[in-house]
């Protein structure tokens, strides 16, 4: 029994002591460029900062996060199929080439693990000590999620949506990851099935060779190597939702640090965030020399109406200017002329708000799953 509970959360990433520690090392997986390894087994694999200064992620340089060790390694395409089954008026066995015919859909969203940003937690919690780069921005093709359950035919009293994938469970003791979307939501017009990546195949690591995309809510949905699609007639009830990837239900998502929530809810879309790329903690910066402050800025489906910028640890702020807007659910690059007149350390910051008024909290807000990060960030550089 005790080892079983051992294995579930150490599925989900909440027992080894290991991932609680600061070392951080670079690993290169296969298709993969020198990532910053949390795990080997099942894969965590972290965006060095450097590759945030590029509107769009390269597909190498993305993040990876599995959550059981028995991922698919390959895939044969003429084996493949989505299968659509459940409260529908038909089964689909989809092929890759079944995908492409329907209408193909693209646009640009950010991509983030529900813990980027955990390790910054105080008190400390459980789970892969993600910095800031449990996430990217990539361009996705594919087809309408809606449009294929609209080809099996919803029938009335279809509740929610499930989705499957080629992982497994390594023991029967150790749950399968399986999601699941209110039915409403998974036939909203830009939940995608993608088969493209920044215009090519995503890497296997990346859910090849088709993944759920939704768009403004975090990376737990976003299914890779998506295999099965069951429409329910009852709420589905599997581990990674009933049981993990929850919060609190207050408007926050937070509690008391060190307490536990009186009830949860899944979690669902993302906060507004921004990340101040350049100059990076701890640089050194010439003094009355040109250094410009430069970053990313992103919400969950909402687009970015503001960044203003502090050279003075908040005491003051001033406005960023925005770089090119590839939608909503993009993120967007911002910059600030800042020639520092004096030497000394300097407390950089950067705050943004979204068109619906949503900002960031210059304080932690606390979970005990350390979800929803996105504390105004401080960087402290050296002028001399």
């Amino acid at each position: 029994m005790a080892a079983g509970m051992a294995t579930v959360a150490a599925a989900v990433g909440g027992v080894p002591s290991t991932l609680l520690g600061e070392e951080r090392r670079l690993a290169k997986f296969p298709e993969k460029t020198d990532l910053i390894r949390l795990t080997s087994r099942p894969p965590q694999l972290e965006t060095p900062l450097h590759y945030f200064k590029e509107l769009i992620t390269p597909n190498e340089a993305v993040f990876v996060r599995w959550h059981i060790s028995n991922i698919p390694t390959s895939v044969d395409l003429n084996q493949w199929r989505l299968k659509v089954k459940g409260n529908t008026e038909r089964e689909l066995n989809l092929s890759l080439d079944d995908l492409k015919k329907f209408e193909k859909v693209t646009y640009t969203a950010v991509m983030q693990c529900s813990g980027n940003g955990r390790r910054y937690f105080e008190p400390r919690v459980f789970g892969g000590q993600w910095g800031n780069g449990a996430m990217a921005n990539c361009t996705w093709g594919g087809v309408r999620l809606k449009d294929i359950l609209n080809k099996a035919g919803i029938k009335p009293g279809s509740v929610d949506v499930s989705f499957d994938a080629l992982d497994g469970p390594p023991l029967p003791s150790v749950p399968d990851f399986v999601k699941s979307l209110p039915i409403d939501k998974a036939i909203e017009e830009d939940i995608i099935v993608a088969y493209e990546m920044n215009g090519t195949p995503p890497p296997m690591l990346n859910g090849f060779p088709a993944r759920l995309i939704v768009p403004g809510w975090y990376a737990t949905y976003w299914v890779k190597s998506l295999t099965e699609i069951n429409v329910l007639t009852k709420p589905f009830e599997g581990f990674f939702m009933k049981t993990a990837y929850r919060i609190p239900d207050t408007p926050c998502g937070c509690v008391p640090p060190g307490t536990a929530p009186k009830s949860t809810i899944p979690i669902n879309r993302m906060t507004a965030r921004s990340l101040i790329i350049e100059p990076a903690k701890g640089a050194s910066i010439k003094v009355n020399q040109p250094a410009e402050i430069k970053g990313i800025a992103f919400s969950g489906g909402y687009s970015i109406k503001e960044v203003i910028v502090s050279t003075d640890s908040g005491k003051t702020w001033r406005e960023a200017k925005l770089g090119r807007d590839l939608g909503r659910y993009s993120w967007i690059q911002f910059s600030y002329p800042w020639r520092p007149a004096k030497p000394g350390k300097y407390t950089l910051m950067a705050k943004a708000t979204n068109s619906i008024g949503e900002s960031q909290p210059f304080e932690g807000l606390w979970n005990p799953s350390g979800y929803l990060w996105n504390m105004v960030q401080k960087n402290e550089v050296a002028v001399r």
